[in-house]
């Protein structure tokens, strides 16, 4: 997502966190890596954290990958949970499914290749949902 609103000329403030604490500090799984970079994406740099109840203070949109995360994000952020700033990722895309995007981690390569196109498609709809095109005068 970044990368896409960078490309856009957007001044998104964009950040991913995890609702537990497995991976904080570490970087993307290494084939993350591989398929981001593969598509000309490098996110070497990036460092999980955990998701805080103080990121509704600071985002207008939070994403949540499946729908057990919104009960996780419900739990931590307790009396700063706001349902309308929170949908599942996939809903941008397909409105209304409340689809998962699948974990790839213990699966082989094409599971990464497979997630990719999910949330590459799924952001070029965040993308023009937020930021639809100006129409040209003529």
């Amino acid at each position: 997502m970044k990368h896409k609103a960078k490309q856009a000329g957007l001044n998104w403030q964009i950040d991913s966190a995890g609702t537990n604490g497995y991976h904080v500090g570490e970087a993307p799984h290494h084939l993350s890596q591989k398929v981001a970079r593969l598509n000309g994406i490098d996110i070497c740099e990036q460092r999980a954290r955990k998701f805080v109840k103080e990121d509704f203070d600071r985002y207008d949109k939070i994403y949540a990958m499946a729908d057990d995360v919104i009960d996780d994000i419900r739990r931590i952020a307790k009396d700063k949970y706001d349902p309308s700033k929170v949908d599942l990722f996939m809903n941008e895309l397909y409105p209304g499914k409340d689809l998962s995007v699948p974990d790839p981690w213990y699966g082989p390569e094409p599971g990464y290749h497979e997630v990719y196109k999910m949330i590459n498609e799924t952001c070029d709809a965040i993308i023009r949902k937020y930021n639809p095109p100006v129409p040209l005068k003529g």
